[in-house]
C-alpha cells in the first residue's frame, strides 16, 4: 500500500506563488507515475500535471501550462507542484495521485490513478 500526504496549501493573493508537497510512503515501488489534480466546489476533479518517476518529462493541463511546474525528488519520495502567477480560478482542493504504468505521456483523468492523498486547499483571492 502507498500513502500520499499533501501539504503546502494556503491562501494567497492573485499573482502570488505556492509550492505544494506530496510525501509518499509505504510501498513506493508500487507506482512510477505521479500527478496533481484539483477540484473546485461543484466541479469535476481536473488533472493539472503529471510525470513519470523515471525521466524528466512533465505534462500539464493547458490551464496551468507556463505557470505550474511539477518536480520530483526520488530520493525523498516527494512530489512537488510549484505554482506561480496564481489566479482566482486556481482556487481548489489539490490532490496528489500515483499509479504504476509503463510510461507517462499526458495528463490523464482521475479514474486512471490508484493511490490518492487527502488533499490540500489552495485559495487565491
Amino acid at each position: 500500500h502507498v500513502q500520499l500526504v499533501e501539504s503546502g496549501g494556503g491562501s494567497v493573493q492573485a499573482g502570488g506563488s505556492l509550492r505544494l508537497t506530496c510525501a509518499a510512503s509505504g510501498r513506493t515501488d508500487s507506482y512510477n507515475v505521479m500527478g496533481w489534480f484539483r477540484q473546485a466546489p461543484g466541479k469535476e476533479r481536473e488533472g493539472v500535471a503529471a510525470r513519470y518517476t523515471g525521466d524528466d518529462k512533465a505534462y500539464y493541463a493547458d490551464s496551468v501550462k507556463g505557470r505550474f511546474t511539477i518536480s520530483l525528488n526520488n530520493a525523498k519520495n516527494t512530489l512537488y507542484l510549484q505554482m506561480s502567477s496564481l489566479k482566482p480560478e486556481d482556487t481548489a482542493m489539490y490532490y496528489c495521485a500515483a499509479r504504476r504504468y509503463s510510461r507517462c505521456t499526458r495528463v490523464r483523468g482521475s479514474q486512471w490513478y490508484k493511490y490518492w492523498g487527502q488533499g490540500t486547499q489552495v485559495t487565491v483571492s
